[in-house]
């Protein structure tokens, strides 16, 4: 083999793409974890001024979730070109940059979504007009996450040199 195809297609370069696959779903699914656990906090003590708002203060548990789904679908993206042939270095850090990127905008989503959620179901609990200005807020959170798995998924669909 010449020296030129194991400089571009190294065996080590599977790891830095099975490191990307890692950061998405580990750093996204604590930010789902964090988002569902405050806005959790906020609903118990919401529900012991008004019951009959439970329900409906479920948006940001959900909105939590969904977080940690983005980090789900590009680590099954990145692992699924992992076992191909003609892996090289530029996909795999391309892969291992995506998952970052999804994983850590999931992570600061998850953690908007918990703190806006806490504070939201708390105060529409006291002021149910809070509601609408609530879960607008809880969106423009959300969006933070899929700003980040828009740009992973860009990454991952990226062309790249081959290791022939």
């Amino acid at each position: 083999m010449p020296s030129s195809v194991t400089e571009k297609c190294p065996a080590y370069s599977a790891f830095f793409g099975s490191m990307g696959a890692t950061a998405a779903v580990v750093f996204s699914a604590m930010g789902a974890a964090y988002g569902t656990a405050k806005s959790g906090c906020g609903i118990s003590a919401m529900a012991v001024m008004r019951p009959e708002f439970i329900m409906k203060s479920v948006i940001p548990v959900v909105m939590a979730g969904i977080i940690a789904i983005y980090g789900l679908v590009v680590a099954v993206l990145i692992a699924n070109n992992i076992a191909t042939d003609n892996y090289g270095l530029y996909k795999a850090f391309l892969q291992l940059g995506a998952g970052l990127s999804v994983g850590l905008s999931g992570l600061a989503a998850g953690f908007a979504v918990g703190i806006v959620g806490d504070a939201g179901v708390r105060g529409t609990a006291q002021q149910p007009r809070l509601y609408v200005g609530m879960i607008l807020i809880l969106i423009f959170a959300e969006v933070l996450g899929l700003y980040g798995l828009i740009v992973a998924l860009i990454m991952t669909t990226k062309n790249q040199p081959g290791c022939d």
